[in-house]
């Protein structure tokens, strides 16, 4: 039996399947069991002298509230084995952790919640590698344009990176091939990172195919899901002729497609739990403009002029000014909150000042509302408000692009630049 193609749920029936009498082909189902299990995986990473964020397991409030104290807030809480990121939350207070273990989850002993140190303003990494055993091979690095804190499933992301020096890459495959050879891993295996600044953080390692298989297969062109299968009946990469990285020839970007025009009513905030039901591509020579072609696909068509508004929360008033200053240089008029305005006119940015959707007119529902705006970047508060949640709807109702996270909207913002300095073309994935 193959356990390694069909997500998580496979993974944690692999050792019961082995114990009943069912032979597993590909990594040990004992390895698969040892890279799921927090306590024994702790060790594996304490042996290859890894970093991981700081982190716990509580089986009840008090325990979690104690962590929390100790490991220093915001952290990340999630149930064990969790499925999609299903009731994952980053929680900045003993309120709201106190609010999660009373409505999201019950803790137990055959049940616990994992608490880790949330990395704020870290890039989130995938790595996918395949091993035969003796030999592994990496499929793709991809840099998450989203911050850490997204779910991989809704982020957008870009091979090769865009952002990492040289010198992260190559000790994120270094760190990659250990993990692969300490697990024993046979066929395909995922890893994500967290990285801050230049220091590297692992979050998770799954030894199994990702959503980003078929992503990183059309980007290199190496069907790596029929390679991997091949490696766990017994063949060996050199053999099937995948013995060495191969490197995509443009920039490729992915980008998840979310249903929420489906549901109308629902938050299109992002979080830690998964909602898109899709992906799209962009390939282009540039990252900007595969990223501007994986927007449209996605269904966001980018405004090459117009008026954009911004709204941020105070930690980012100094983050999104690199942004605020490109739309402005390219003829955007910008219109903003209060405090953002403040921000922004204080650091020589022309920007209109309005008011707070509950504070009157006018607001940027009513300007929405009369189709006079092109782009939305707006951060949410820690706490959230339902004005900020009425704006995502009627953005979602007319149809105007809406980005939540500091990189998002910079990246936005750099592929309307490279719109307006050329039309994209369009290639045949076969013509890369």
């Amino acid at each position: 039996m193959l356990v390694q193609f069909g997500g998580q749920t496979p993974l944690n029936l692999a050792l019961k399947l082995q114990k009943a009498g069912v032979p597993i082909i590909g990594t040990s189902p004992l390895q698969i069991e040892a890279a799921g299990n927090r306590e024994t995986f702790k060790a594996i990473v304490e042996e290859l002298h890894l970093n991981q964020p700081v982190n716990d397991i509580c089986t009840n409030l008090n325990q979690a509230l104690n962590a929390a104290k100790r490991i220093g807030y915001p952290v990340v809480v999630r149930p064990s084995f969790v499925l999609g990121g299903r009731a994952m939350e980053i929680v900045y207070s003993d309120e709201e952790l106190t609010k999660y273990f009373t409505h999201a989850v019950k803790a137990s002993p055959e049940a616990p919640v994992l608490l880790d140190k949330f990395l704020e303003n870290a890039i989130e990494i995938d790595i996918d590698c395949i091993r035969d055993g003796e030999l592994s091979v990496i499929g793709a690095v991809m840099e998450h344009i989203e911050e850490a804190g997204i779910h991989s499933g809704d982020s957008a992301c870009s091979i090769p990176p865009y952002r990492l020096s040289d010198a992260v890459v190559a000790e994120l495959k270094m760190i990659t091939h250990a993990l692969a050879k300490r697990l024993e891993v046979v066929g395909l295996m995922n890893v994500q990172y967290a990285v801050q600044g230049e220091k590297i953080f692992l979050i998770e390692v799954n030894p199994r195919a990702s959503r980003t298989v078929p992503f990183v297969s059309k980007a290199i062109h190496v069907p790596l899901a029929k390679i991997a299968s091949l490696v766990m009946v017994g063949k060996k990469l050199k053999d099937l002729g995948f013995s060495a990285e191969v490197k995509a020839k443009k920039f490729c970007v992915k980008e998840s497609v979310l249903p929420f025009t489906r549901f109308i009513g629902s938050d299109i905030l992002l979080s830690p739990e998964m909602r898109s039901t899709g992906e799209v591509m962009g390939i282009a020579d540039s990252f900007e403009m595969a990223y501007a072609k994986s927007q449209f696909a996605a269904g966001s068509n980018l405004p090459l002029s117009g008026c954009a508004f911004i709204s941020v929360n105070r930690r980012d008033t100094q983050a999104i000014l690199p942004t605020a200053r490109l739309l402005k240089d390219m003829g955007f008029n910008l219109i903003a909150t209060p405090g953002t305005a403040d921000a922004l006119n204080k650091a020589g940015i022309e920007v209109r000042a309005i008011k707070k959707v509950q504070h009157g007119s006018p607001n940027v529902l009513e300007i929405m509302e009369n189709g006079e705006l092109n782009l939305i970047c707006m951060t949410p508060s820690i706490k959230g408000r339902s004005a900020e949640g009425d704006i995502r709807q009627k953005a979602l109702l007319h149809e105007v692009p809406l980005y939540t996270t500091i990189s998002g909207a910079e990246a936005a913002a750099k592929a309307i630049r490279a719109l307006k300095n050329e039309a994209p073309s369009v290639l045949a994935l076969q013509e890369q």
